[in-house]
C-alpha cells in the first residue's frame, strides 16, 4: 500500500489495536484483482495494484465520513480468457468463491466490523462477486457491496472516447499512470495501429453483448491487438487517469454512505471515553 493509506492498513495493526481501533460501525475494504497479461506495456498485477491504490485513497478520502480500513489484497482472480499468455495465472470459480467466502467469514470472525466493501480491480471476476455478495450477506450476517472503480470512473465520465474500453487500453493505463506510474512502460509496444477499427464490432459482440454470452479471449486477433481490447494506450495520460480516479472517489463516496451510516473515525476507546463523560 502506498504512503496514502498506510494509517489505514489493517495490515499495519498489532492484534491488540484490532479490538481498540475497530468498532461495529468500521467498514473492512477488500482489494482483488488477478495475475494476468495486460499487453506489452502493463504489469501482469495491474488490476490488484489499481484496486489496493484505489483502496488506500478511498480510505483517506472518507476518513472524516467513515472508518474504512483497507486489508491486504487478493493478487489472484479468474482469468481465462488470458490463460494464452506467458505469466497468467486464473483460480477456477469454485475455488476462487471459496477464497472470497472464506476470508469475509474470517473477517467477521475476528474483528468488530460488520461491514465489507469489495473493490474490484478486473472484469473477469465481476459477475461471480454479483452473485456472491447475496451469499455472503446471507451466511455471514455483513454489510456488503462489490465496486469496480473503472466502471464507477466511467459512468461519471465520458471522455474514454469512441473505441470500447475492455483491457489495457487507454483508461486502464491512463489508472496506472494516475496510480503507479512507474509499472507503466508504454516505450515497449510496438510500433502499429491500435486499435484495429474493424474490431469495434466484435468486441460489443462477444464482450458487452448482453443476449449472449461467449467464452472470448484476448489472444483473438478479432477483438484484440497485442493484447489490448480497447483505445491506443499511448494515447492515455496521467491527466486522464487523476480525473477517472477522482470521478470514482466520488461516485465510491456514495456508496459507502449507502453500505454503512457515516461516523467519527475515532478509535473505540476513545469514543467508549467520550460516552463516559457524555
Amino acid at each position: 500500500m502506498t504512503a496514502d493509506g498506510e494509517e489505514r492498513s489493517y495490515g499495519r495493526l498489532t492484534a491488540p489495536r484490532v479490538m481498540s481501533e475497530l468498532s461495529e460501525r468500521s467498514i473492512l475494504c477488500l482489494p482483488v484483482g488477478s495475475l494476468e497479461q495486460h499487453g506489452p506495456h502493463l504489469p501482469l498485477n495491474t488490476d490488484a495494484v489499481i484496486a489496493e491504490r484505489f483502496a488506500a485513497r478511498l480510505a483517506t478520502h472518507v476518513a472524516d465520513r467513515h472508518d474504512l480500513w483497507v486489508v491486504p489484497p487478493v493478487p489472484y482472480g479468474l482469468s481465462p480468457e488470458h490463460a494464452w499468455a506467458p505469466g497468467t495465472i486464473t483460480l477456477n470459480i469454485a475455488l476462487y468463491t471459496s477464497l472470497i467466502e472464506t476470508l469475509v467469514g474470517e473477517y467477521v470472525r475476528s474483528t468488530p466490523a460488520r461491514a465489507i466493501l469489495i473493490i474490484n480491480g478486473h472484469g473477469g471476476n465481476k459477475g461471480v462477486l454479483e452473485a456472491l455478495v447475496h451469499q455472503l450477506q446471507r451466511t455471514h450476517d455483513v454489510a456488503t457491496c462489490v465496486v469496480n472503480p473503472g466502471s464507477l470512473a466511467a459512468g461519471q465520465l465520458q471522455d474514454d472516447g469512441e473505441f470500447p474500453e475492455v483491457h489495457a487500453g487507454i483508461r486502464e493505463t491512463s489508472l496506472m499512470l494516475a496510480l503507479a506510474p512507474d509499472h507503466v512502460r508504454l516505450d515497449l509496444l510496438p510500433n502499429g495501429p491500435i486499435p484495429d477499427p474493424g474490431q469495434r464490432e466484435e468486441i460489443q459482440r462477444l464482450v458487452f453483448g448482453r443476449g449472449a454470452t461467449w467464452p472470448w479471449s484476448s489472444d483473438n486477433p478479432a477483438i484484440s491487438t497485442h493484447g489490448v481490447i480497447g483505445g491506443d494506450p499511448r494515447q492515455a495520460t496521467a491527466e486522464h487517469g487523476r480525473k477517472l480516479v477522482t470521478a470514482a472517489l466520488h461516485a465510491c463516496a456514495d456508496v459507502l454512505d449507502r453500505l454503512a451510516p457515516p461516523t467519527s473515525h475515532e478509535p473505540t476507546d476513545v469514543r467508549r471515553a467520550h460516552e463516559s463523560h457524555g
